[in-house]
């Protein structure tokens, strides 16, 4: 599964690992590509195409560096889905230091008539997780317990 802007410059595809599930997610930017992981996961718990941005929120993490705050970033997704059964349709970063992170997000509710669920992630990882930062674009790499 493979999702890229137009113009090649962000976007994420999934790595295989024998017992994990990776995501490398890149952008023209570390705000880009904290975007693109977070698509990348809901890809994989489920069809995003079938997800509506129905109800914004916003969310706000707290981190110690980079590294943490996407494994947070991407934890805060994933309970959003495994606690309050919502589905990420779109994130936009409003700001992101290496210590906080503040989006707005937007998606909808799971309904089982409507929405594909693909796989069962039970937490994101810190193995081989990266943050690749040249002068512009970054790359993120994240494993998935599944």
């Amino acid at each position: 599964m493979h999702s890229t802007l137009e113009g090649g410059q962000a976007g994420f595809h999934l790595l295989e690992h024998p017992s994990d599930l990776g995501i490398e997610a890149s952008g023209r930017t570390i705000a880009e590509a904290f975007e693109q992981a977070a698509l990348g996961l809901i890809a994989v718990i489920a069809d995003a195409e079938m997800i509506e941005a129905q109800d914004e929120r916003r969310v706000e993490v707290d981190a110690q560096d980079y590294e943490n705050l996407l494994v947070k970033w991407l934890s805060e997704i994933l309970y959003l889905y495994d606690g309050e059964d919502y589905l990420l349709k779109v994130a936009k970063i409003e700001s992101i230091s290496p210590t906080k992170l503040a989006v707005r997000i937007s998606g909808e509710k799971y309904k089982p008539e409507k929405h594909k669920l693909n796989m069962d992630v039970k937490a994101i990882t810190y193995h081989q997780l990266s943050i690749e930062t040249s002068n512009g674009p970054t790359t993120v790499r994240v494993f998935l317990d599944i």
